[in-house]
Protein backbone atom coordinates (compact mmCIF):
# COMPACT_ATOMS: atom_id res chain seq x y z
CA UNK A 1 0.00 0.00 0.00
CA UNK A 2 0.92 3.64 -0.91
CA UNK A 3 1.99 5.73 2.30
CA UNK A 4 0.93 9.35 1.21
CA UNK A 5 3.42 12.00 1.30
CA UNK A 6 3.73 15.18 3.91
CA UNK A 7 4.12 18.07 1.70
CA UNK A 8 5.89 20.95 2.31
CA UNK A 9 3.37 23.91 2.85
CA UNK A 10 3.77 26.71 0.01
CA UNK A 11 5.81 29.18 1.95
CA UNK A 12 8.70 26.63 2.43
CA UNK A 13 8.73 25.76 -1.21
CA UNK A 14 8.74 29.92 -1.70
CA UNK A 15 11.26 30.37 0.89
CA UNK A 16 13.71 27.49 -0.87
CA UNK A 17 13.78 28.28 -4.00
CA UNK A 18 14.30 32.15 -2.73
CA UNK A 19 17.00 31.12 -0.52
CA UNK A 20 18.64 28.28 -2.57
CA UNK A 21 18.32 25.88 1.72
CA UNK A 22 15.84 24.97 3.86
CA UNK A 23 15.95 24.19 7.39
CA UNK A 24 13.04 21.28 7.65
CA UNK A 25 10.32 21.61 10.12
CA UNK A 26 11.58 18.22 11.09
CA UNK A 27 14.40 16.31 12.63
CA UNK A 28 15.24 12.57 13.33
CA UNK A 29 15.05 11.73 16.65
CA UNK A 30 17.80 10.42 19.03
CA UNK A 31 16.84 6.73 19.11
CA UNK A 32 16.78 6.81 14.87
CA UNK A 33 19.96 9.20 14.85
CA UNK A 34 21.92 6.48 17.37
CA UNK A 35 20.76 3.67 14.79
CA UNK A 36 21.73 4.93 11.68
CA UNK A 37 24.98 6.45 12.80
CA UNK A 38 25.50 2.79 14.18
CA UNK A 39 25.45 1.28 10.81
CA UNK A 40 26.97 4.84 9.35
CA UNK A 41 29.98 3.77 11.60
CA UNK A 42 30.21 0.44 10.54
CA UNK A 43 29.96 0.78 7.21
CA UNK A 44 32.53 3.43 6.96
CA UNK A 45 34.91 0.68 7.80
CA UNK A 46 34.97 -1.59 4.94
CA UNK A 47 37.40 -1.17 2.60
CA UNK A 48 35.54 -1.33 -0.78
CA UNK A 49 35.23 1.71 -4.17
CA UNK A 50 32.43 3.31 -2.14
CA UNK A 51 34.37 4.27 0.85
CA UNK A 52 36.62 7.08 0.58
CA UNK A 53 39.76 7.96 3.09
CA UNK A 54 41.33 11.12 3.79
CA UNK A 55 44.49 11.78 1.97
CA UNK A 56 46.62 12.25 4.93
CA UNK A 57 45.86 9.66 7.67
CA UNK A 58 43.80 7.43 5.92
CA UNK A 59 40.85 7.93 8.01
CA UNK A 60 36.93 7.54 6.59
CA UNK A 61 36.25 10.65 4.58
CA UNK A 62 33.13 9.25 2.88
CA UNK A 63 31.02 6.23 2.29
CA UNK A 64 28.99 6.52 -1.07
CA UNK A 65 25.74 4.30 -2.27
CA UNK A 66 25.25 2.54 0.94
CA UNK A 67 21.09 2.59 0.60
CA UNK A 68 21.92 0.06 -2.07
CA UNK A 69 23.46 -2.13 0.08
CA UNK A 70 22.36 -1.68 3.62
CA UNK A 71 18.71 -2.24 4.42
CA UNK A 72 18.57 0.82 7.11
CA UNK A 73 19.85 3.33 4.87
CA UNK A 74 17.53 1.92 2.14
CA UNK A 75 14.17 2.58 4.92
CA UNK A 76 15.75 6.03 5.30
CA UNK A 77 15.20 7.44 1.84
CA UNK A 78 11.81 6.16 1.71
CA UNK A 79 10.86 7.98 4.86
CA UNK A 80 7.41 9.89 3.55
CA UNK A 81 8.59 13.38 5.01
CA UNK A 82 11.75 12.78 3.21
CA UNK A 83 10.27 11.71 -0.10
CA UNK A 84 7.40 14.60 0.36
CA UNK A 85 9.79 17.23 1.26
CA UNK A 86 11.61 16.99 -1.95
CA UNK A 87 8.56 16.08 -4.07
CA UNK A 88 6.96 19.30 -3.15
CA UNK A 89 10.26 21.25 -3.64
CA UNK A 90 10.23 19.39 -7.15
CA UNK A 91 7.11 19.31 -7.77
CA UNK A 92 6.98 16.24 -8.88
CA UNK A 93 8.08 12.18 -8.38
CA UNK A 94 11.35 11.46 -7.30
CA UNK A 95 14.03 8.85 -7.05
CA UNK A 96 17.93 8.56 -5.19
CA UNK A 97 20.34 9.45 -7.53
CA UNK A 98 23.02 9.80 -4.87
CA UNK A 99 23.85 8.61 -1.02
CA UNK A 100 26.49 9.64 0.55
CA UNK A 101 27.63 10.43 4.70
CA UNK A 102 30.76 12.87 4.59
CA UNK A 103 33.09 12.61 7.62
CA UNK A 104 34.68 14.65 9.62
CA UNK A 105 36.74 13.22 12.13
CA UNK A 106 38.09 14.92 15.47
CA UNK A 107 41.06 17.28 14.19
CA UNK A 108 41.64 15.41 11.08
CA UNK A 109 38.90 15.87 8.81
CA UNK A 110 39.87 18.46 5.82
CA UNK A 111 37.56 21.03 4.20
CA UNK A 112 35.45 20.75 1.44
CA UNK A 113 36.03 24.01 -0.97
CA UNK A 114 33.64 26.16 -2.26
CA UNK A 115 32.03 24.61 -5.10
CA UNK A 116 28.63 23.69 -6.90
CA UNK A 117 27.50 20.05 -6.62
CA UNK A 118 25.15 20.81 -9.70
CA UNK A 119 28.56 21.40 -11.70
CA UNK A 120 29.89 18.27 -11.07
CA UNK A 121 26.18 16.67 -12.30
CA UNK A 122 25.81 18.24 -15.36
CA UNK A 123 29.17 17.98 -16.77
CA UNK A 124 29.98 14.88 -15.33
CA UNK A 125 26.78 12.98 -15.89
CA UNK A 126 24.97 14.54 -18.22
CA UNK A 127 21.98 16.01 -15.95
CA UNK A 128 19.79 18.36 -17.83
CA UNK A 129 18.81 20.87 -15.14
CA UNK A 130 19.29 21.41 -11.48
CA UNK A 131 16.07 19.67 -10.75
CA UNK A 132 17.60 17.82 -7.71
CA UNK A 133 17.28 18.16 -4.36
CA UNK A 134 19.77 17.75 -1.56
CA UNK A 135 18.63 16.33 2.14
CA UNK A 136 20.96 16.91 4.53
CA UNK A 137 20.81 15.74 7.84
CA UNK A 138 23.19 15.50 10.88
CA UNK A 139 24.34 12.34 12.17
CA UNK A 140 26.44 14.35 15.03
CA UNK A 141 26.03 17.64 16.71
CA UNK A 142 27.18 20.19 13.94
CA UNK A 143 28.50 23.07 15.67
CA UNK A 144 31.10 26.25 13.77
CA UNK A 145 34.25 24.25 15.21
CA UNK A 146 33.80 20.89 13.57
CA UNK A 147 33.25 21.62 9.96
CA UNK A 148 30.00 21.94 9.57
CA UNK A 149 28.44 23.05 5.79
CA UNK A 150 28.30 26.70 5.08
CA UNK A 151 26.15 28.28 2.17
CA UNK A 152 25.81 31.20 0.42
CA UNK A 153 22.19 32.20 -0.05
CA UNK A 154 20.29 32.77 -3.21
CA UNK A 155 23.81 31.51 -5.28
CA UNK A 156 21.99 29.37 -6.85
CA UNK A 157 20.40 31.96 -9.45
CA UNK A 158 23.73 32.74 -10.56
CA UNK A 159 24.22 29.26 -12.89
CA UNK A 160 27.48 27.41 -12.96
CA UNK A 161 30.76 29.28 -11.94
CA UNK A 162 34.30 29.04 -12.74
CA UNK A 163 34.12 25.73 -14.94
CA UNK A 164 37.22 24.78 -16.04
CA UNK A 165 37.77 24.69 -19.72
CA UNK A 166 36.52 21.26 -20.96
CA UNK A 167 40.20 20.32 -21.51
CA UNK A 168 41.39 21.00 -18.11
CA UNK A 169 38.72 18.61 -16.38
CA UNK A 170 39.62 15.64 -14.91
CA UNK A 171 38.03 12.44 -15.90
CA UNK A 172 38.80 10.52 -12.80
CA UNK A 173 35.56 10.51 -10.31
CA UNK A 174 37.89 10.40 -7.51
CA UNK A 175 38.50 13.50 -8.21
CA UNK A 176 34.50 14.24 -7.75
CA UNK A 177 35.09 12.98 -4.10
CA UNK A 178 37.84 14.04 -2.39
CA UNK A 179 39.46 17.56 -1.26
CA UNK A 180 41.08 18.23 -4.49
CA UNK A 181 37.71 18.25 -6.05
CA UNK A 182 37.78 19.06 -10.31
CA UNK A 183 35.35 22.08 -10.29
CA UNK A 184 35.48 24.49 -7.89
CA UNK A 185 34.17 28.17 -6.93
CA UNK A 186 37.36 30.54 -6.76
CA UNK A 187 37.85 32.05 -2.96
CA UNK A 188 37.86 35.61 -4.34
CA UNK A 189 34.51 34.79 -6.05
CA UNK A 190 33.02 33.14 -3.28
CA UNK A 191 34.47 36.45 -1.33
CA UNK A 192 32.79 38.55 -3.05
CA UNK A 193 29.22 36.52 -3.24
CA UNK A 194 29.34 36.19 0.29
CA UNK A 195 29.81 39.65 1.13
CA UNK A 196 26.80 40.53 -1.12
CA UNK A 197 24.74 37.84 -0.16
CA UNK A 198 26.04 36.73 3.75
CA UNK A 199 26.35 33.20 4.62
CA UNK A 200 24.79 30.43 6.40
CA UNK A 201 26.14 27.83 8.65
CA UNK A 202 24.22 24.50 8.52
CA UNK A 203 24.58 23.61 11.87
CA UNK A 204 21.85 22.05 14.99
CA UNK A 205 22.01 18.78 16.89
CA UNK A 206 22.18 15.23 15.37
CA UNK A 207 19.05 15.28 13.59
CA UNK A 208 18.78 18.34 12.35
CA UNK A 209 17.37 18.41 8.67
CA UNK A 210 18.31 20.73 5.91
CA UNK A 211 17.41 21.23 2.10
CA UNK A 212 20.03 22.70 -0.45
CA UNK A 213 19.73 23.74 -4.26
CA UNK A 214 22.25 21.38 -6.49
CA UNK A 215 23.66 25.11 -7.83
CA UNK A 216 23.70 26.48 -4.05
CA UNK A 217 27.72 27.85 -3.24
CA UNK A 218 28.90 25.73 -0.54
CA UNK A 219 31.96 24.23 1.51
CA UNK A 220 32.78 23.23 4.84
CA UNK A 221 36.39 24.22 6.74
CA UNK A 222 38.45 21.53 8.72
CA UNK A 223 37.24 20.23 12.01
CA UNK A 224 39.82 21.53 14.37
CA UNK A 225 37.47 20.36 17.01
CA UNK A 226 37.72 17.12 18.99
CA UNK A 227 33.90 16.15 17.51
CA UNK A 228 33.44 14.06 14.83
CA UNK A 229 31.46 15.86 12.12
CA UNK A 230 29.20 13.13 9.91
CA UNK A 231 26.81 14.56 7.39
CA UNK A 232 24.28 11.96 5.73
CA UNK A 233 23.34 13.51 2.51
CA UNK A 234 20.20 12.13 0.47
CA UNK A 235 20.36 13.51 -3.20
CA UNK A 236 16.62 13.29 -5.20
CA UNK A 237 16.34 13.69 -8.98
CA UNK A 238 12.87 14.92 -10.99
CA UNK A 239 11.98 11.43 -12.45
CA UNK A 240 11.83 13.41 -15.52
CA UNK A 241 15.33 15.11 -15.24
CA UNK A 242 17.46 11.78 -14.81
CA UNK A 243 20.73 11.82 -17.49
CA UNK A 244 20.63 9.78 -20.32
CA UNK A 245 23.56 7.93 -20.27
CA UNK A 246 26.02 8.35 -16.99
CA UNK A 247 29.26 6.92 -16.81
CA UNK A 248 30.38 7.72 -13.25
CA UNK A 249 30.21 4.16 -10.79
CA UNK A 250 26.55 3.49 -9.61
CA UNK A 251 27.41 4.26 -6.36
CA UNK A 252 27.80 8.17 -7.66
CA UNK A 253 24.89 8.38 -10.23
CA UNK A 254 21.81 5.98 -9.49
CA UNK A 255 21.14 4.09 -12.88
CA UNK A 256 17.57 2.81 -10.95
CA UNK A 257 15.26 6.56 -12.12
CA UNK A 258 12.16 4.49 -10.94
CA UNK A 259 10.18 6.97 -8.55
CA UNK A 260 10.50 6.11 -4.93
CA UNK A 261 8.18 4.45 -3.10
CA UNK A 262 7.74 6.15 0.51
CA UNK A 263 7.10 3.82 3.11
CA UNK A 264 7.27 4.31 6.97
CA UNK A 265 9.85 2.11 9.01
CA UNK A 266 9.73 1.48 12.89
CA UNK A 267 13.02 1.73 13.47
CA UNK A 268 12.76 5.60 11.69
CA UNK A 269 11.12 8.03 13.79
CA UNK A 270 11.35 11.84 12.91
CA UNK A 271 10.02 14.63 15.74
CA UNK A 272 9.07 18.02 15.22
CA UNK A 273 12.19 20.38 15.20
CA UNK A 274 12.69 22.82 17.59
Amino acid sequence: MTIPTPAASPDAVARYHENGWYPAGFALDRDSVAAVRGRITELGGHRRPEVVHEKQGGSTRAVHGCHTWDELCAALVRLPELVGLAESLLGGPVYVYQFKVNFKQPYEGAAWPWHQDYAFWREEDGMPRPDAVNIAIALDDAHEGNGPLTVIPRSHRLGLLDLPAPTARSGDWRDHVSADLAYTVSPDLAARLGAEHGTELLVGPAGTVHAFHPSIVHSSTDNLSPDRRALLLITYNAVANAPAAPTRPEFLVARDTAPVVPAADARLTLRRAG
